[in-house]
């Protein structure tokens, strides 16, 4: 569904991902794992038309999507969940997922639009209770869930999550990436998932990648990167079973 091939990108002098090949098959989770700085966030923003690539190539479903407008990605069905919880923090959480279901309102009238909301609030029923709260408001766990409400608003096929358990307890981790799992089964979504939480990200997954320095070092499956000493040493830590449990 998704391929880089040899992407370079650049921030200014500093050549940030070096000759980058990857590639995600439909209805997969792939994670990628490794060190602040090695350029993950990157890769997404590259994907998603936010930073330009300066070599190579990005294809969605055979499409060369090579820095296209991030708009024209919407509407072949890539969202991006960026870092940071960016939300409009002095509207409702009702209006946001208004704004996020833009193109379901104008291409299939407010009746979809209410839906597709409703829906959101089955994946995350918190924010059915705070619908009429400001954004601005919500813990730190409802804001990255709101924002991911609004990527599904999108009713994408692939989606791109950078970092969605940054900064959240361990029930708000084992929550948002239970969403996630079951979005997989049931719908098919595929993800693209950048975590530095590598355990939890490699529970979910099928296939991980690790990255150091702007290149791909290592893939495999989820399951033999959980077991592989090298990459336990560096980028897992301890144990956080308890996340799961």
């Amino acid at each position: 569904m998704l391929r880089l091939v040899n992407v370079n990108s650049y921030y200014s002098l500093v050549h940030v991902l070096r000759n980058l090949s990857l590639h995600v098959y439909k209805g997969e989770i792939v994670t990628l794992i490794g060190a602040n700085g090695a350029g993950k966030s990157t890769t997404l923003r590259s994907i998603s038309g936010l930073h330009p690539v300066k070599e190579g190539k990005i294809y969605f479903k055979d499409i060369d999507i090579t820095n296209k407008p991030t708009e024209q990605l919407v509407k072949l069905g890539i969202a991006h969940v960026p870092e940071g919880r960016q939300i409009f923090w002095p509207m409702t959480v009702m209006d946001n997922l208004e704004l996020g279901g833009f193109l379901i309102c104008k291409n299939h009238g407010k009746k979809q639009l209410k839906k597709s909301i409703d829906e959101m609030y089955e994946l995350f029923p918190i924010l059915k209770q705070r619908q009429n709260q400001y954004a601005g408001t919500l813990s730190g766990g409802e804001q990255q869930m709101l924002a991911i409400a609004m990527a599904l608003m999108t009713k994408p096929e692939f989606i791109l999550l950078d970092e969605p358990s940054m900064g959240l307890a361990p029930l708000i981790i084992r929550e948002i990436f239970r969403v996630i799992s079951e979005l997989k089964i049931e719908t098919g979504l595929t993800v693209l998932l950048v975590e530095q939480n590598a355990n939890a990200a490699l529970r979910i997954a099928d296939r991980g990648y690790v990255m150091e320095t702007g290149k791909i070092i290592l893939e495999q499956d989820a399951s033999s990167l959980l077991k592989n000493q090298e990459v336990k040493r560096a980028y897992l830590g301890r144990d956080k079973r308890e996340i799961w449990e």
